[in-house]
């Protein structure tokens, strides 16, 4: 009888596609110092509305860049979409103030809670993972501020669809 090695050599490929795949997309980050030197004095393309506080989400990685990672405020409905990034975009919307739960949908849900007050800006970070069908998100709130426009600095403008949420008015 001969040994079939078909399902072995497709399962290297696989796994060696995969792996490339993840080296492909994870570029290293520049140093704290370097990112805070390049964001210094860089003004937002958006502040704030009146009265709001505003979010940037930002997907710096390129790994998976034909996957969009949905980003919904509150809920999972259609109403709540806010907009969407692929690799390396960002998008960002204004927030009514008060407590948020931001999610964003890849092959899985991933969710950050937000307390949001007049005058915020909030970075978030979404991060690809390697997934069963499509890329898995991860979502994060950026703590220091001279990332997030470090990242928002270098990435490009993601799809937005409202640049509003909680008042009404969609863009």
């Amino acid at each position: 009888m001969r040994k079939v090695r078909f399902p072995t050599r497709v399962a290297g490929m696989l796994l060696a596609a995969s792996v490339l795949a993840l080296a492909a997309g994870c570029a290293s980050l520049p140093e704290p110092e370097v990112m805070r030197r390049e964001a210094e004095g860089y003004q937002l393309p958006k502040l704030p509305e009146n009265g709001k506080a505003i979010v940037y989400v930002v997907r710096p990685s390129s790994m998976g860049t034909l996957v969009r990672f949905n980003v919904f405020v509150d809920d999972h409905e259609d109403a709540s979409e806010m907009g969407y990034n692929r690799g390396s975009q960002y998008i960002y919307f204004n927030l009514l103030p008060g407590k948020h739960q931001i999610s964003s949908k890849a092959e899985n849900w991933a969710t950050v809670e937000v307390t949001a007050k007049a005058g915020d800006i909030i970075f978030l970070q979404q991060n690809p993972t390697l997934g069963l069908v499509m890329s898995r998100n991860d979502l994060r709130k950026i703590e220091e501020q001279y990332e997030g426009k470090y990242h928002v600095k270098t990435l490009q403008l993601g799809t937005i669809i409202r640049e509003n949420r909680g008042d009404g008015a969609a863009r």
